[in-house]
């Protein structure tokens, strides 16, 4: 899943970026929060990590912003602003959840996938389709019972159809999921992922919609 992360420590910006990365996200970075609101509205990530502390535009200014220009994707706070009523403005102005610094970087991926996965109505951590099982925590998959070795960017991409179960995706909003800023995508890479999918989880697995994208239908046990 690709998100944004909004942080002006570089220190601490990095050290995220590259833990997150490590557990399967996408992470574009940002360090103030003029480019942190210019992204949020512009870009379909899955979610956000937003610090308050940022230089050029607070976080609390940002998150008010683009709550009030309708974005709904969802934000988590990042901050060391620990008092409560700073935690109840931040999530009465519009945040999803909240974690005061230091973080624990495990734990900063648990609440994110938990976020991702709520908004996309899936209540519970694994999803499954047809006889595959998907454990985002874990980064494992299964097709009836037996474990499957999935590449990094096959299993982002079928994490991404199993949690928009029954919604076609182009192959845009699928390279938008996979690929963040500077990494090279080829023109053909969605085709060949799905291929590689096919191939080790069964054919009726992931459907074409001709001129449109790739889908897998929702399960009806869902």
């Amino acid at each position: 899943m690709r998100i944004l992360l909004a942080e002006d420590d570089p220190l601490l910006g990095d050290g995220l970026r590259a833990g997150l990365r490590q557990l399967g996200f996408q992470v574009d970075w940002v360090r103030d929060g003029e480019a942190a609101e210019r992204e949020l509205r512009a870009e379909p990530y899955a979610a956000a990590v937003l610090d308050l502390g940022l230089p050029l535009k607070d976080g609390l200014p940002v998150l008010a912003s683009v709550r009030k220009a309708g974005v709904s994707m969802p934000i988590l706070v990042l901050t060391a602003r620990d008092a409560v009523p700073d935690r109840i403005r931040g999530l009465d102005v519009g945040a999803d959840d909240y974690v005061v610094k230091p973080v624990d970087l495990h734990e900063l991926a648990a609440r994110l996938r938990a976020l991702i996965r709520r908004a996309h109505g899936q209540p519970q951590e694994r999803l499954h389709a047809q006889d595959v099982v998907l454990d985002p925590g874990a980064h494992a998959v299964q097709r009836a019972g037996v474990p499957v070795a999935l590449a990094s960017r096959e299993f982002a991409l079928l994490h991404a159809l199993m949690l928009n179960a029954g919604r076609v995706l182009t192959r845009e909003q699928l390279e938008q999921h996979l690929y963040s800023w500077g990494q090279e995508v080829e023109s053909n890479a969605v085709e060949v992922h799905v291929h590689h999918l096919r191939r080790k989880l069964g054919a009726s697995l992931i459907q074409t919609v001709r001129g449109v994208g790739y889908m897998l239908p929702r399960d009806p046990a869902s």
